[in-house]
């Protein structure tokens, strides 16, 4: 039996080929962003308590009630925005499902959708399975700062879309005032919509704003805004995130949501829930607990040969390897996973025309023991 792929060019992701790599050396694995340090121990009771008390049948399709209300707490927390838990928040299997969801509530054939490389891999995909098509445009380094006359000018009568992501995977670039403003005249100029990717929005660091989609009136008007518990609290394999939409984007949301997943995880909601309502610091501290990180990986690495870009939030450190070796970034991801038992993410697999830069990605997610360890292998190299 013959068919025809829908994504003919799309294989293995490159965070699986490097995880297992990782696993199949035995090496310190800095490439896939996850921590390897356990959560909350209240979280992990809150999530025995509640699935000893029978809450393991679905949940009601747009998210339990306590967590869609906390939710909506959290945003009017950290943005001032008051939304209602009802109309315009849902609860989804992970921020991938909710991209995935967003791109295909507005996204018809022949219609194009802005995104900024390097990019996050699931969002072409997502276009080209809805028959849109992604118009690329590039981000250079060191500091990743999008022109936004550039983005004007890509835009035509056919642009449906523009998806940004802020702190953004995996340069750790994090929008200021002026981004989030030319991105709403934009959108409002041009009547767009937008996705805003806000999975790592807790973790921005050196004391600067935290400024999200949802601070911008006009523009959370046409906004999916999507965020990630797996990531604020530290339960990746739980992949249970949430989609921020006025009530009209919402609606068409959850028809398709309905029929992707119809409900996540719901031991795992009533604990969410439950953390966001009595632990609401561990959100708050999430920032100063991932520079810490930051700062310590970047110390232990002063005595490599590598040199640092600019991290502003996410917890992902670039790395330009350009006095190491003149290999092409995949392979020598692959080379120091396979002889030096450190892996890490080449960067331009992020791209859809890779720039010809030695550019790679760590993950500092880890514990201190972990990032000890990777440090002294990659300071003798």
């Amino acid at each position: 039996m013959t068919f025809k792929s829908k994504l003919p060019t799309v294989g293995t992701t490159i965070f699986s080929q490097m995880s297992q790599l990782a696993a199949q050396h035995q090496a310190i694995n800095l490439s896939q962003g996850f921590p390897d340090f356990a959560p909350d121990s209240l979280l992990l009771q809150y999530l025995s308590d509640y699935s000893q008390q029978g809450l393991n049948q679905y949940a009601p399709m747009p998210g339990i009630a306590p967590l869609r209300e906390q939710i909506a707490a959290l945003v009017q927390r950290c943005y001032g925005r008051a939304v209602c838990a009802e109309q315009q928040v849902t609860v989804t299997s992970g921020a991938t499902e909710a991209l995935f969801v967003a791109i295909s509530a507005v996204v018809a054939p022949g219609d194009e959708v802005i995104v900024f490389d390097p990019a996050y891999d699931s969002y072409a995909p997502a276009i080209q399975l809805n028959g849109g098509t992604a118009v690329h445009i590039a981000l250079n380094a060191p500091d990743y700062r999008i022109n936004w006359q550039q983005v004007a000018d890509a835009i035509t009568a056919r642009t449906k879309l523009i998806v940004v992501n802020s702190p953004h995977n995996p340069t750790g670039m994090v929008f200021n005032l002026n981004d989030w403003q030319q991105l709403q005249q934009l959108v409002l100029q041009h009547n767009l919509y937008c996705i805003s990717d806000e999975v790592y929005e807790h973790m921005v660091f050196d004391a600067a704003l935290q400024l999200s989609a949802n601070n911008f009136a006009e523009l959370a008007q046409r906004s999916f805004i999507m965020s990630s518990f797996g990531k604020t609290f530290h339960v990746t394999g739980w992949k249970l995130g949430y989609c921020v939409a006025p009530g009209a984007l919402t609606a068409e949301f959850r028809k398709i949501h309905q029929y992707v997943t119809f409900s996540s995880f719901t031991p795992a909601q009533y604990a969410i829930a439950g953390m966001l309502q009595h632990q609401s610091q561990q959100v708050s501290g999430l920032a100063a607990f991932y520079q810490y990180k930051r700062d310590q990986f970047a110390s232990l690495l002063q005595g490599s040969r590598l040199q640092l870009l600019p991290c502003q939030g996410t917890y992902f450190q670039l790395a330009d390897y350009s006095a190491i070796s003149e290999l092409d970034d995949v392979a020598f991801c692959r080379w120091l996973t396979t002889e030096h038992k450190v892996a890490a993410i080449p960067l331009s697999v992020f791209y859809n025309q890779p720039p010809q830069r030695r550019i790679i990605r760590f993950c500092f997610a880890k514990q201190s023991d972990t990032l000890k360890a990777a440090a002294e292998v990659l300071c003798q190299i």
